[in-house]
């Protein structure tokens, strides 16, 4: 990384929106490690789709709105009022972006006032994390085959002070991110997942030919271990990766505390569906049993708004928080933070919404 530039010392002004990072970011991160950062999978057709997806839909204008009432973005997860509905999504070995990693990360998450969830994957240590925390965490999970492991992070995590416990089901086994392969990435001296001591790094070439029938998948998790989480903890489960209908129902039926309708942010299985585009019908399926969180593709409060109004309880945002790391540390995440909150709040008085409660599918404009 030596060639890379230096987080930038200050946030210059010309940066007023959250894509406005990118190239700073870019320009901060060794090519090889972006392109294992912010790629997608195969084609990365589901990447451009979930971006898409939002574009596509457009928002419904009220006006004359009597704002002279309580009014705010607060939202209650678990027990717990966050200032706003936008989280940061878990995203592994952010020592690649910045050298502090996920310790800057969290203090920028403190500054916006936004919840964080940390990585099985982290470059930084689960308890280290929670001690420079001023601000919720949850963890994420992957169930490996030793499940004995999986046992101990969620111990460690629970001793920690953190408060749910995320399970990511959509990836059994790693995507096919042929970007990554191109620029033949590996983890960089210094940069491992600190967590899992001499665990493989995780890497974007899929599985190899006969897998299948080789019995690769034989250990891979399934409904039961849902189950078996929440008899390890006292902290809600949550079941990350879900796009079918079915899989929802399902969760919720085991007893799922939430969900969150996600692709992987299109690294994993090409040609999948955005998540917008999934989350109508799976908010018709659950009816409100259990708070539904949605990542992938938002750049804008705007797009935080149309989750909102499709049914999404709460938003995950992953490269944004990547864009504002690599670019300035800390102060880039709580900016990154913050300009969408900003965005949110304006593109509620100007569709007449004074609270999140008051945002429902009528704020979409239908021709």
């Amino acid at each position: 990384m030596s060639d890379c530039l230096p987080p930038l010392a200050r946030i210059p002004e010309e940066i007023v929106a959250v894509t406005d990072y990118e190239p700073y970011a870019r320009a901060r991160v060794e090519p090889s490690a972006w392109a294992y950062l912010t790629g997608g999978g195969a084609d990365e057709i589901t990447l451009r789709a979930n971006r898409g997806a939002f574009d596509a839909l457009r928002l419904n204008p009220r006006v004359l709105t009597d704002f002279a009432r309580s009014a705010g973005t607060e939202v209650t997860l678990f027990g717990r009022t966050f200032d706003h509905p936008i989280l940061l999504a878990p995203v592994a070995y952010q020592k690649l972006a910045h050298p502090e990693g996920e310790l800057a990360t969290v203090q920028g998450a403190a500054a916006a006032r936004a919840g964080m969830i940390v990585s099985t994957h982290a470059s930084v240590s689960l308890e280290e994390i929670a001690r420079a925390a001023q601000t919720p965490l949850w963890f994420q999970l992957y169930v490996k085959a030793d499940r004995g492991v999986a046992r101990e992070l969620v111990q460690r995590a629970e001793a920690a002070g953190y408060a749910a416990l995320v399970l990511t089901v959509d990836a059994p086994v790693g995507g096919v991110r042929n970007g990554e392969q191109r620029a033949q990435f590996r983890l960089p001296p210094g940069v491992t997942a600190v967590n899992l001591p001499g665990a493989a790094p995780m890497g974007g070439r899929g599985i190899p030919p006969g897998s299948l029938r080789d019995g690769l998948l034989a250990a891979a998790p399934t409904w039961k271990d849902v189950e078996w989480l929440q008899s390890l903890t006292r902290m809600p489960v949550l079941v990350k990766g879900i796009l079918s209908v079915e899989d929802a129902g399902r969760a919720a039926d085991v007893g799922a505390a939430g969900i969150v309708v996600s692709n992987h942010g299109g690294r994993t299985l090409d040609t999948l569906p955005a998540t917008i585009a999934a989350l109508p019908r799976i908010a018709d399926r659950i009816g409100g049993r259990i708070p539904l969180l949605l990542d992938g593709g938002i750049r804008r409060g705007t797009d935080v708004l149309k989750a909102l109004a499709l049914g999404a309880t709460a938003v995950l945002v992953g490269r944004p928080l990547l864009y504002g790391l690599a670019a300035a540390g800390a102060p880039g995440v709580a900016h990154v933070l913050n300009m969408l909150r900003g965005e949110l709040e304006g593109a509620m008085a100007l569709t007449g919404r004074a609270t999140l409660a008051e945002i429902d599918q009528s704020v979409i404009w239908r021709d």
